[in-house]
């Protein structure tokens, strides 16, 4: 005698389009949700049509000098004629292939990372690349033997922007994963020094810290003995963000359950290699979010060195519409750096969610 199943019966199929079913979803799903986008696109429509006419539409986009631009829109031939200041600063213009340069070779070291992704030596070629980049750019950007020498207090503009930033997002990240390890130590000395360093740190502003490193810290030198500018800035920026770095690996530590620890000791793995091979990886993968969090707002706190002396692309706002020949245009620069910062910081933001996408280990349904 055959046994019929009885089949679960399907849902009658939706006569809505997909743009109609994600407008219901998302935009119009009660009445409260409907009133508040219907008030958000009436905001919209009064704001947006000034802008576009302003940036785009009455804008002036031809080399003219600062009177024959139009009175009602922007004055965007103030920024191509400042664009090298905005980027470069104040280092030399017959030499700006050496930052282009750097660039370059960034950019071809992550292309060449990409393409060793299932190399047997894709880890020791990717260490490598990280080591030698750093030494190749201040080489490129300082300069050496054959090339001319270009003192830090010339960099400036975008270029010191990203510079300040990466130095310290790079430095801090191994610091920062010390100062959580001890913190989580069963040591008392070490997790008591952590605990200081980074209550301390974290309990200052970082404009505190840049005074310090400007002003209090060549006080430490022997007499006669100089630290560039730059350096003490970068070293007050790594000692600021470390403390955030360790507080959030710190959360991604306490995240992981018990049992991986003693999964980690059952198979007879040391400190070291428990931490680096069973606990670290769970951590930072937990703590992506959190870490890229931290990056962005150190990239925005650079615009801070302008209090020491150190000019990056904010502070050439204010030189560059110092010039008697652009008095009154910066609002331009600073709607245009506000775009460079914006276009920079989501491409950041937008990484990380592909980096939380590629590593995430959960089983989804």
């Amino acid at each position: 005698m055959a046994v019929f199943k009885q089949q679960t019966p399907k849902k009658a199929p939706n006569p809505e389009t997909k743009i109609v079913s994600w407008l219901r979803e998302n935009l119009f799903p009660n009445a409260t949700n409907s009133a508040l986008t219907l008030l958000a696109l009436y905001v919209i429509y009064l704001i947006v049509p000034v802008v576009a006419n302003w940036m785009l539409f009455d804008a002036t986009f031809a080399p003219v000098s600062n009177e024959q631009c139009g009175i009602k829109g922007a004055c965007w031939s103030y920024i191509f004629e400042k664009l090298d200041l905005f980027i470069y600063g104040f280092y030399p213009p017959e030499i700006y292939w050496r930052p282009q340069w750097v660039l370059i070779l960034a950019l071809s070291f992550v292309w060449i990372a990409k393409l060793l992704k299932q190399h047997k030596y894709k880890t020791k070629i990717t260490i490598t690349l990280i080591i030698i980049y750093p030494i190749i750019s201040f080489f490129l950007l300082y300069g050496g033997p054959g090339l001319e020498i270009v003192e830090t207090y010339k960099w400036g503009g975008l270029m010191l922007t990203i510079i300040v930033a990466t130095v310290g997002v790079i430095a801090s990240f191994p610091i920062g994963v010390l100062l959580a390890l001890g913190r989580q130590s069963k040591m008392p000395i070490i997790r008591f020094l952590s605990i200081i360093y980074i209550e301390f740190i974290r309990g200052v502003p970082l404009i505190t810290i840049l005074f310090m490193a400007s002003v209090i810290l060549p006080l430490f030198f022997k007499e006669g003995m100089d630290m560039d500018k730059l350096l003490r800035a970068l070293i007050g920026i790594t000692m600021f963000q470390s403390a955030y770095i360790a507080e959030v690996i710190r959360g991604g530590l306490q995240a992981i359950p018990r049992g991986q620890y003693e999964a980690a000791d059952a198979m007879g793995l040391n400190f070291i290699q428990k931490i680096v091979l069973i606990i670290l990886p769970q951590a930072l993968k937990i703590s992506i979010p959190n870490i890229v969090g931290s990056f962005i707002a150190l990239f925005k706190d650079t615009t801070l060195l302008l209090i020491i002396g150190l000019f990056d692309i904010l502070s050439m706002v204010h030189l560059t519409t110092s010039d008697e020949k652009w008095l009154g245009r910066s609002t331009e620069g600073y709607v245009f750096v506000m775009v460079v910062m914006w276009i920079i910081l989501y491409s950041i933001s937008h990484y990380s969610k592909v980096l939380e996408l590629r590593y995430s280990t959960e089983h989804k349904n």
